[in-house]
């Protein structure tokens, strides 16, 4: 059991109320707290004006009572998990029948609690428009209940995470950068590799020898980074990355690929084409001008 948090809501935060006594429930809002993606330092101020608004906590669980990633951010930050707080269960599968069911219960559950009036604040790691859980469950919903309210607040993601503990740009003045699951191989990230500056390798678990042996074909061993749960106590940071040949990696891993020899085809610059045009416009005009109304 968990002792609620009564610490007051911050300023300019409207804790959530109950209706009226005999007024029919409207449904609360579903609203997508970001957490960043392990330092609870990284937690914005609208995200933890969010979880002391007064709002029921929902976090998601691969299974019925297990230890949640994103729960742990907040207890990490020091907050007391409300004693009504709901776990949601995605369970991590590619069963299409059984996510479907999952989806469809935690959809109908998540219903079932904004149905009371009450607004939903559904504890998400990293940044909630990114690879999120959150999206999917906000349709799921949205197709139950159409007009139901949903609120994204964003947040820090894990490579803009991994990026500053690792001292790597993503990207800079005309740079580019993609932002790719591992899981669509290695071919397609050898192409890549020749169409931007930058890959953030999300999710390498699997993948993370063929990945190396790709990334020393090409002499990019170098230029890239390995990072594993960024933030947390566990964070791992790791430059030399022959150091991870045959090893087993958390699942919240990613690499950060950089391709300094990449050959860059031509910037098209429109302001300054425009600057040169109004420039021989000017120019041309002006004769014609000197000439009129004598």
């Amino acid at each position: 059991m968990h002792a609620a948090d009564t610490s007051p809501a911050p300023a300019g935060i409207t804790p959530a109320a109950a209706p009226p006594e005999g007024v029919p429930a409207r449904f609360g809002r579903l609203i997508g707290v970001s957490l960043g993606p392990g330092d609870p330092g990284l937690i914005t101020r609208r995200g933890w004006a969010a979880l002391h608004s007064g709002a029921r906590w929902a976090y998601p669980v691969k299974k019925a009572e297990e230890s949640s990633y994103a729960l742990d951010i907040a207890r990490r930050a020091g907050l007391a998990i409300p004693a009504d707080a709901v776990e949601l269960v995605f369970p991590m599968t590619r069963d299409a029948v059984a996510l479907a069911k999952a989806w469809a219960r935690a959809a109908a559950q998540t219903v079932q609690l904004l149905a009371e009036g009450r607004d939903l604040a559904f504890l998400v790691e990293g940044d909630a428009s990114t690879y999120s859980t959150f999206r999917h469950l906000a349709r799921a919903v949205r197709e139950l209940v159409p007009e139901l309210a949903v609120d994204t607040i964003p947040g820090v993601s894990s490579f803009a995470a991994a990026a500053a503990v690792a001292d790597l740009a993503l990207a800079e003045e005309d740079e580019t950068m993609a932002v790719i699951p591992a899981a669509y191989g290695v071919d397609v990230i050898d192409q890549l590799l020749d169409e931007f500056d930058t890959l953030v390798l999300m999710k390498v678990k699997p993948l993370v020898d063929e990945i190396l042996d790709l990334l020393e074909r090409r002499g990019l061993t170098a230029t890239s980074c390995f990072v594993e749960k960024v933030g947390a106590p566990e964070e791992r940071v790791v430059h030399d990355l022959a150091r991870l040949r045959g090893e087993k990696v958390n699942y919240l891993s990613l690499l950060l690929v950089q391709n300094p020899k990449r050959a860059r085809g031509e910037l098209r610059r429109g302001c300054r084409k425009r600057a040169e045009q109004n420039t021989t416009t000017s120019a041309t005009t002006a004769p014609a001008r000197a000439g009129m109304g004598a």
